[in-house]
């Protein structure tokens, strides 16, 4: 029986994004995480990490963001890609609360071994 994960559940618990990865699924290939970001809330900052990739889909309202080539606007549908080291802050547009998905593995060669 496949497990599922109660991302909803888990995301206002633990701050506003939650993740799963190494401690859910035991393997470093892949890890998702799942982000709400309310209206008037602080900025969040996406950040890889060396030796990781992540696409950022916005799932819903409106996302802003703000890094190395300035200002983008992230829309329902609308991803973005970003490795290692590259830093953006995100912050909930409009007043609908903005949730997105991060889908994130590791940089060719760059696989951890713990």
């Amino acid at each position: 029986m496949k497990q599922i994960w109660d991302l909803e559940g888990r995301v206002r618990r633990e701050g506003g994004e939650t993740i799963l990865g190494l401690k859910d699924l035991d393997t470093h290939a892949c890890y998702l995480l799942f982000g709400v970001l309310d209206p008037g809330g602080a900025p969040r900052v996406l950040k890889p990490g060396d030796g990781h990739e992540e696409i950022i889909l916005a799932i819903g309202g409106t996302i802003g963001l703000n890094g190395p080539d300035g200002q983008i606007t992230l829309r329902p549908g609308q991803a973005v890609y970003l490795k290692g080291e590259e830093t953006w802050s995100a912050e909930c547009i409009g007043e609908a609360e903005a949730r997105y998905v991060a889908a994130g593995g590791h940089t060719p060669g760059q696989e951890h071994h713990h």
